[in-house]
Protein backbone atom coordinates (compact mmCIF):
# COMPACT_ATOMS: atom_id res chain seq x y z
CA UNK A 1 0.00 0.00 0.00
CA UNK A 2 1.11 3.35 -0.92
CA UNK A 3 1.51 6.53 1.58
CA UNK A 4 -0.86 7.98 -0.08
CA UNK A 5 -3.64 5.30 0.22
CA UNK A 6 -2.90 4.52 3.26
CA UNK A 7 -3.39 7.85 4.36
CA UNK A 8 -6.57 8.07 2.31
CA UNK A 9 -7.51 4.87 4.80
CA UNK A 10 -6.92 6.53 8.22
CA UNK A 11 -8.80 9.98 6.48
CA UNK A 12 -11.87 6.96 6.39
CA UNK A 13 -11.45 5.68 9.17
CA UNK A 14 -11.18 9.08 11.18
CA UNK A 15 -14.24 10.81 9.34
CA UNK A 16 -16.16 7.00 10.62
CA UNK A 17 -14.99 7.87 14.30
CA UNK A 18 -15.95 11.64 14.05
CA UNK A 19 -19.41 10.18 12.91
CA UNK A 20 -19.46 7.60 15.88
CA UNK A 21 -18.29 9.98 18.20
CA UNK A 22 -21.11 12.76 17.53
CA UNK A 23 -23.76 9.28 17.37
CA UNK A 24 -22.70 8.83 20.50
CA UNK A 25 -22.42 12.06 22.10
CA UNK A 26 -26.37 12.77 20.67
CA UNK A 27 -27.57 9.74 22.58
CA UNK A 28 -28.94 10.25 26.12
CA UNK A 29 -27.40 7.20 27.29
CA UNK A 30 -23.89 7.78 26.20
CA UNK A 31 -21.15 6.21 28.09
CA UNK A 32 -18.18 8.69 29.37
CA UNK A 33 -16.01 5.73 29.03
CA UNK A 34 -16.97 5.13 25.46
CA UNK A 35 -16.53 8.86 24.32
CA UNK A 36 -13.16 8.74 25.46
CA UNK A 37 -12.11 5.39 23.84
CA UNK A 38 -13.31 7.34 20.90
CA UNK A 39 -11.59 10.74 21.02
CA UNK A 40 -8.33 8.56 21.88
CA UNK A 41 -8.78 6.18 19.09
CA UNK A 42 -9.12 9.91 16.54
CA UNK A 43 -6.44 11.77 18.43
CA UNK A 44 -3.99 7.97 17.80
CA UNK A 45 -5.30 8.43 14.01
CA UNK A 46 -4.82 11.58 13.78
CA UNK A 47 -1.36 11.87 15.12
CA UNK A 48 -0.61 9.02 12.41
CA UNK A 49 -1.99 10.76 9.50
CA UNK A 50 0.31 14.00 10.65
CA UNK A 51 3.96 11.53 10.99
CA UNK A 52 3.01 9.90 7.69
CA UNK A 53 2.40 13.31 5.85
CA UNK A 54 5.61 14.97 7.49
CA UNK A 55 7.47 12.08 6.40
CA UNK A 56 6.04 12.00 2.71
CA UNK A 57 7.79 16.00 2.68
CA UNK A 58 11.31 14.75 3.16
Amino acid sequence: MTVQAHLASLEKKHVALEEELQTTLASPSSDDRQIAELKRRKLRLKDEMQRLKASTRH
